[in-house]
C-alpha cells in the first residue's frame, strides 16, 4: 500500500511545525532589520555581498525556530488535554496526601554545628 509523504500524520506535523518555524524566523529577521539594532542594517546593507548576510542569519533563525517548533510539537504528542480536571486547584492529584516534614531553621543548623 503506498502512501504519500503528506498522509503520514508524523510528517505532517514536522512539516506544518517547520513551516511556523520559518514564518517566525521570517518575521524575527524583518524586525530586526526594521528596527535596526546596533546599526545591523546599515552594516549588512554596508557590506560587499549582503545577500550572503542575510541568508546565513535567515538560515540560522530558521534552523533555530523551526527546530524548536518541531521539537515542542514532538514532546507534546504524549499529552493527553482532556484530562484537566483530575488536579486540585493546589497541583494535588485526587487521593494523594501530603506528609508533614519537620524543617530547622537556619539558627537551629548553627547551633547544632557548633555544639558538635
Amino acid at each position: 500500500m503506498s502512501r504519500t509523504l503528506l498522509r503520514q500524520p508524523l510528517f505532517r506535523l514536522l512539516a506544518i511545525n517547520l513551516g511556523a518555524g520559518v514564518c517566525l524566523a521570517v518575521l524575527l529577521l524583518g524586525g530586526l532589520l526594521w528596527i535596526n539594532p546596533g546599526h545591523l542594517r546599515d552594516l549588512i546593507v554596508a557590506d560587499a555581498s549582503p545577500g550572503t548576510a542575510f541568508g546565513l542569519l535567515l538560515f540560522g533563525f530558521v534552523v533555530t525556530f523551526g527546530s524548536a517548533a518541531m521539537g515542542s510539537a514532538i514532546m507534546a504528542m504524549g499529552t493527553d488535554r482532556g484530562d484537566r480536571g483530575t488536579r486540585l486547584p493546589g497541583g494535588l492529584i485526587h487521593g494523594a496526601q501530603p506528609i508533614p516534614v519537620r524543617v530547622e531553621s537556619a539558627a537551629q543548623l548553627r547551633r547544632r554545628r557548633l555544639r558538635g
